[in-house]
């Protein structure tokens, strides 16, 4: 394909209708399609290894969203929501593959959110040392970061993400339909990490149709990956906003669970504080100008996301936790926009974190 359809240009078939954008994530023999476009589900098939026989499919309960994958096939419904995210819930994946009488050479299809398709990779990563996996991503939030890049994982008592792998999926099919019937909260976690893009490269993403935002999304992930594939470098600047995020999760200000109470704030509205609090801590550190706090501030924003702390947040807890965060090495460690743009900063002090915590309570 071109390299227009490649960074999000529309482009039409023969009948006229707006055709699939492909985006390859370029990882040499694990490379892979990132297939982008209403009803690219129908295509799944076709990604399917040729000597798998079978394949067990994935979700969740109240998802709806049905995925063919040519071969026989069984549907397993995994709890809802971020309890979903467990070494009990891998158990159960792996064992209902193996009462499947699934080998090697089979299939496993995730057709969900972010917690679907991390908590099936990992245990398509564990199950006979390997098998194929492939990703119907069904939010917004999954379908322009969760699966794409082949990172794996669940969490722990002790922490997010704590137990995971690196398996890339042997295909991606970002089909935009499934987005239609999302709830608003929704659609603003998913602006969350597409407002993080706005600071990685990817511009004017408002003035683009709904597939080609997803791509340019994809793209600019798929290139960062395809440069640092286990995430020894370059790739933490996709853990923008993140840090303070993560930190607000298990604080149980914010969750990954669409059936959150309304008063809980959603993964990418906690990304969207995040990526505030990032922009102001990189100004106190003389790394940016204020205009530039303004743009993270314009743009978060513009999404509809919260650009302050919820009612009750405690910044000294929060120091806490984000010491703890996997980026670290025993120094308070955060991704941060600067002169050469973003990129890993360490020891940064804990009095300042906490003074622009609470700047961000509205005590400015």
């Amino acid at each position: 394909m071109s390299e227009r359809e490649a960074h999000g240009a529309p482009a039409r078939d023969d009948a006229g209708a707006l055709a699939p954008i492909r985006v390859r994530v370029e990882l040499a023999a694990r490379g892979y399609d990132v297939l982008v476009g209403p009803g690219v589900r129908a295509e799944v098939s076709g990604c399917v290894p040729s000597g798998a026989r079978r394949a067990t499919v994935v979700t969740q309960a109240g998802i709806g969203i049905e995925v063919d994958p040519g071969v026989a096939y069984e549907v397993l419904e995994i709890p809802g929501g971020e309890r979903a995210k467990s070494l009990s819930t891998v158990e159960e994946i792996c064992r209902f593959m193996a009462r499947a009488n699934m080998h090697r050479g089979d299939v496993l299809v995730a057709v969900g959110g972010g917690v679907v398709t991390d908590v099936a990779g990992y245990a398509a990563s564990g199950y006979h040392r390997g098998i194929a996996v492939i990703h119907v991503p069904t939010t917004l939030l999954g379908q322009v970061d969760a699966a794409i890049g082949g990172k794996t994982g669940v969490n722990l008592p002790e922490g997010k993400n704590l137990v995971g792998s690196f398996w890339q999926p042997v295909g991606v099919f970002c089909d935009t339909e499934t987005l239609a019937s999302l709830p608003e909260r929704e659609w603003r976690s998913g602006h969350g990490e597409m407002a993080k893009y706005a600071f990685l490269g990817v511009e004017d993403l408002d003035e683009l149709g709904l597939c080609e935002q997803v791509a340019r999304c994809v793209a600019c992930k798929a290139e960062v990956v395809a440069s640092d594939e286990r995430d020894g470098g370059r790739r933490v600047i996709l853990n923008y906003g993140h840090t303070l995020a993560h930190a607000l999760e298990a604080a149980g200000f914010a969750s990954e669970d669409a059936n959150s109470p309304a008063t809980e704030l959603r993964h990418g509205e906690a990304v969207g504080i995040g990526l505030v609090f990032a922009a102001e801590l990189a100004y106190r550190m003389g790394r940016i100008k204020m205009s530039r706090v303004e743009r993270h501030r314009q743009v978060v924003a513009g999404y509809g996301l919260p650009v302050e702390l919820p009612a009750g947040a405690d910044p000294a807890g929060l120091v806490q936790l984000m010491a703890r965060d996997k980026k670290s090495t025993g120094e308070l460690t955060f991704v941060l926009d600067g002169p050469g743009g973003v990129e890993l900063v360490h020891g940064v002090r804990a009095e300042l974190v906490h003074e622009v915590l609470q700047g961000l309570r509205g005590e400015r």
